[in-house]
């Protein structure tokens, strides 16, 4: 049986940091995220209230979080905890939650962040890095029907 393609698909993507968490918003119809403002963390864990009225207003269906494999392959220590903020969300809102390698986000952020001059968003910029690459991944699963 052939695998079905998704119907439309709203998601937010997490850039995981100890102290604050990057987020994006997409769709996978366009194929393309958008940075939204970071939540506070402490010690990783993040500012809930602020993550629950995120959830509440954007209503996504999944959730993707980065996971810093080191460049080796090998589990760095924040892909663990990463890998712990994605089964809570899971478990908090019953949504799914995808992993997706997100070793050089950070650093292609930064470049971009340079190349327009703007402060303050490189870890929401890395979450709309890391979802952009998992609709990437979604299509190539899943193309368009041809005529």
């Amino acid at each position: 049986m052939p695998v079905k393609r998704p119907g439309e698909l709203s998601v937010l993507g997490f850039d995981f940091g100890t102290r604050r968490i990057g987020v994006a918003f997409g769709q996978n119809i366009t194929g393309t995220a958008s940075p939204l403002e970071p939540i506070p963390a402490r010690d990783g864990i993040p500012d809930w209230e602020q993550l629950d009225a995120l959830v509440a207003h954007w209503q996504p269906k999944a959730f993707v979080v980065g996971l810093p494999y080191n460049m080796d392959d090998t589990e760095s220590e924040l892909l663990v905890r990463a890998r712990k903020f994605g089964n809570r969300l899971n478990g908090r809102y019953h949504l799914p939650c995808y992993g997706m390698d997100e070793r050089l986000s950070s650093f292609e952020a930064r470049g971009q962040l340079l190349r327009h001059e703007a402060k303050g968003q490189l870890d929401c910029l890395a979450a709309t890095l890391i979802l952009d690459g998992w609709f990437q991944c979604l299509a190539e699963k899943f193309p368009p029907d041809t005529p």
